[in-house]
């Protein structure tokens, strides 16, 4: 990797840290300059725009996601397996320590849900993208009869996404010690009723 290349990882590296902290929409290129200590125009020359910015982070965001969480899960056999894997690494990511405020996506949901313009019309893409990574994995169970046919995987993919978003506001807000362990034992009967 190139020296401009890496600072430029290290910088997106530190933005989406912060993001996962100030909001999606807190983070402008003003605020990280004081936060790293460089020049506005300095990182105005990477991105050009807080919107650039932002756009950025959710893609470094989500090439980080795809890497800790999608990656190895897919190295899993079908079926229940990997299944566990995707959630197993879904529940990590919220506490991956570059994200000090919990998962960007998450908070940037939340933020941009009413907000029309290219920021948030790339945080769909995104959520779409993930959303269809669980229902085919599902699917793909299906396939090899590990799952019951009659499952929706649009239904279990929104179900699953349920559990996290539950997860997120039990441990992060109301610091509640025992979401952990609710949210597998809520995992665990899905997977139980899905299972062919």
């Amino acid at each position: 990797m190139l020296k401009g290349a890496k600072t430029k990882t290290a910088i997106l590296d530190r933005a989406t840290g912060l993001a996962s902290q100030v909001g999606l929409t807190g983070l402008t290129i003003g605020v990280l300059a004081d936060d790293l200590n460089l020049s506005k125009s300095g990182l105005f020359a990477h991105f050009r725009s807080k919107e650039a910015l932002q756009i950025e982070v959710l893609n470094h965001a989500a090439e980080r996601f795809r890497d800790i969480v999608v990656r190895p899960a897919l190295q899993q056999p079908r079926g229940a397996p990997r299944m566990r894997a995707l959630f197993e690494g879904w529940l990590a990511w919220e506490h991956e320590a570059a994200l000090p405020g919990g998962c960007v996506f998450v908070a940037a949901n939340a933020e941009l849900d009413d907000r029309p313009g290219p920021v948030r019309d790339r945080l769909v893409e995104l959520q779409r993208d993930w959303v269809n990574t669980i229902a085919v994995s599902f699917a793909k169970g299906v396939e090899a009869s590990l799952f019951r046919p009659d499952v929706d995987p649009a239904q279990l993919a929104q179900d699953l996404y349920g559990i996290m978003l539950s997860y997120h506001l039990h441990t992060r807000l109301l610091g509640d010690a025992g979401a952990d362990g609710r949210a597998r034992r809520t995992f665990d009967r899905l997977l139980e009723d899905i299972t062919a």
